[in-house]
């Protein structure tokens, strides 16, 4: 039983404890942290690394009103737990449950929404010099794990922060990991960990040393300590964040709860932008999660004894591994093929890629920005780079799309995998406006297979369609389909695929009462409908879209002259998806006297839980989609 966190509802209660309390208060966070999160999935490693710090920082601050803003989010479960949310922590990331990441509409304690990484510094920042407007004196205290520094507005950030010379406090957590292993040239210069610890330890032999000189021993041991801040800053990272304008701390042990405490209340009481570097192991009290950081950073449910992931019974590829076994046998018969990851190999897919094709494999770190310029440059010189990315981290690289890769028109390949509802990751990652913001540009093509055999096949159209192209899938398992058993065949640019004609149709003829025209993940439920449709005599054929671009006009079209009746199904937001495109091509084409209907995602940010119950509210199962299709045969107009 946890006999001391039990008693904290939130950061008074915990200031209430004394110093040599707070370990233990550790250790039960922990596993309060292990217990629940073996249970509901989650980032549990990175939380598991923080926990020490999480109890100093609001231990030393007066929060809420001192505001905590974390990067990403990955590492807030003690966080939340601290602040009045303990008894809810057993919902975390279910439907109705709490958030899996900050969220200022949960708790006046979460100063900032946290799901994409690298943004804290530049919003503390913000939040600063807010403060100063207002003539305010709250502090403001920005945590970014060490992987979060990679990304370019870190230091856009960092550069503003250190030319205003605001108070604000930067904590670099520092573990030598973002989700996998963290790679480029800044994390070898943050990883200068033996010369951090070389040092402090020549710090203090040089003390003990001078102390000894009798009458001049105390100014010798300042001007000692002068001397070797110097040297400190000299040989750690601390040389990079003086340079930018920071006073710089650290590195220190983020385990170490005294220490941590007194080098945060020292630094309050500096003036001007501080950065405190701290040293953390990723999944810290957990060994399974300390031997396997990357396995336990984003876990599903898992056995606490042995560390050992419950995975199912039906032994199905996620669309995930189906995408890495694809793209391997593409990149093995086709040289020029290489692969882009953004600090997300396992994530995505691309670490079989990297153990087999190491030479033709590169991972930028968390930079989507670069990683997409970087994969245009490849392309100018004659390489079909393939970068994967997240649906949702895509949406950090508009401008690149659009000016480096389409303008250019160059062979881009961008693989968009969670595009769709993910689940219990919630708003900040449901990839669900790929289609809007990448259909209005030229040259591009976008494209979503049905299953996992269609995927292998829009995969090899977009690698040798010589423009740029995205295929974007989703979240989750495959469904099993036998594999074409001699290599990968593609299909041509924009065709579509009837799937149902009911009995007595044929293509082109009249008799038809509705046409469903789905894509990507929302086809196999639009065949199920249909087929619920066609017990009741209700003739409905099923279009397999395929392409959100081009689409296949002369195919919509004349099922737009022949039933009057279009329902379009897809999973991303209903404004400017594929829907509308539909819509689009019958305005071109004088098409007035057609009822049009698309299913799809309303104008609101989805909340977190399960596909299977998101889908089910939002009408994109089988039961909304034949909902729908009878509400629009029962209007006579």
């Amino acid at each position: 039983m946890s006999k001391i966190l039990d008693t904290i509802n939130n950061p008074n209660d915990l200031k209430k404890l004394q110093p040599e309390e707070l370990p233990v208060l550790a250790e039960e966070l922990r596993q309060e942290i292990i217990k629940v999160v073996s249970s509901t999935g989650g980032h549990l490693a990175s939380s598991l690394g923080a926990v020490e710090l999480t109890i100093a920082l609001h231990y030393s601050f007066n929060t809420p009103k001192d505001k905590i803003v974390w990067d990403v989010g990955h590492q807030a479960y003690s966080h939340k737990i601290l602040t009045g949310r303990r008894d809810a922590f057993k919902t975390l990331r279910q439907f109705d449950g709490i958030s899996g990441f900050p969220k200022p509409s949960e708790s006046d304690y979460d100063a900032f929404i946290a799901g994409h990484s690298s943004t804290s510094i530049s919003a503390s920042l913000g939040m600063a010099c807010a403060r100063d407007i207002k003539n305010e004196t709250y502090k403001v205290i920005s945590v970014i794990g060490d992987g979060s520094m990679t990304a370019g507005i870190a230091f856009e950030g960092l550069n503003q922060a250190g030319h205003l010379k605001k108070d604000m406090i930067v904590i670099l957590n520092d573990n030598e990991m973002s989700i996998s292993e963290n790679v480029g040239a800044l994390s070898a210069f943050l990883s200068r960990k033996i010369t951090g610890r070389f040092a402090t330890r020549l710090k203090k032999e040089v003390e003990s040393f001078f102390e000894y000189i009798p009458k001049i021993g105390k100014g010798l041991v300042h001007l000692a300590k002068r001397a070797e801040d110097s040297l400190i800053t000299l040989l750690t990272p601390g040389m990079l964040f003086e340079g930018l304008g920071f006073h710089y701390i650290g590195p220190i042990d983020g385990h170490d709860i005294n220490q941590l405490l007194t080098t945060l209340n020292d630094a309050k009481e500096l003036k001007g932008p501080i950065l405190i570097h701290i040293i953390t192991k990723k999944g810290k009290g957990y060994a399974p999660a300390e031997k396997q950081p990357s396995v336990f950073h984003g876990v599903g449910q898992f056995d606490i004894k042995t560390g050992e992931l419950k995975k199912s019974k039906d032994n199905l590829l996620s669309y995930t591994d189906v995408f890495s076994n694809a793209l391997l046998e593409l990149a093995e018969e086709n040289p020029k093929v290489v692969a882009i990851t953004a600090a997300m190999p396992e994530g995505t897919g691309l670490d079989r890629f990297a153990k087999k094709i190491p030479d033709r494999f590169f991972d930028v770190g968390i930079a989507e920005q670069h990683a997409i310029t970087f994969a245009a440059g490849l392309a100018k010189e004659g390489f079909v780079p393939v970068a994967a990315i997240y649906s949702t981290f895509l949406q950090r690289a508009y401008d690149q799309v659009l000016h480096d890769v389409c303008l250019q028109n160059l062979p881009v390949v961008l693989a968009l995998d969670r595009a769709g509802i993910v689940g219990a990751d919630g708003p900040t990652h449901h990839g669900v406006f790929d289609f809007s913001f990448l259909r209005h540009i030229p040259n591009i093509v976008i494209m979503s297979p049905k299953d996992e055999n269609e995927l292998k096949a829009l995969l090899k159209t977009a690698v040798d369609c010589g423009r740029p192209a995205v295929i974007r899938y989703p979240r989750g398992k495959s469904y099993g389909m036998r594999s074409a058993e001699f290599g990968i065949r593609g299909i041509p640019v924009g065709e579509a695929e009837v799937l149902l004609v009911p009995a007595g149709f044929k293509q082109g003829m009249d008799g038809n009462d509705i046409a469903i025209i789905a894509i990507g993940v929302s086809v196999y439920p639009a065949l199920d409908a249909a087929k619920r449709l066609e017990k009741d005599g209700i003739k409905a054929t099923v279009v397999n879209a395929r392409f959100v671009k081009p689409i296949d006009e002369n195919l919509i079209i004349t099922l737009a002259k022949k039933t009057g009746r279009l329902l379009t199904v897809e999973e991303n937001v209903l404004e400017g998806g594929f829907g509308s495109a539909v819509i689009e091509l019958l305005e071109k084409n004088n098409i007035a006297d057609c009822f049009v209907k698309r299913i799809g995602i309303p104008d609101r940010f989805i909340e977190h839980g399960s596909q299977e119950k998101l889908r089910k509210i939002l009408g994109l199962d089988a039961d909304g989609i034949e909902k729908t299709a009878r509400e629009m045969l029962s209007n006579k107009h």
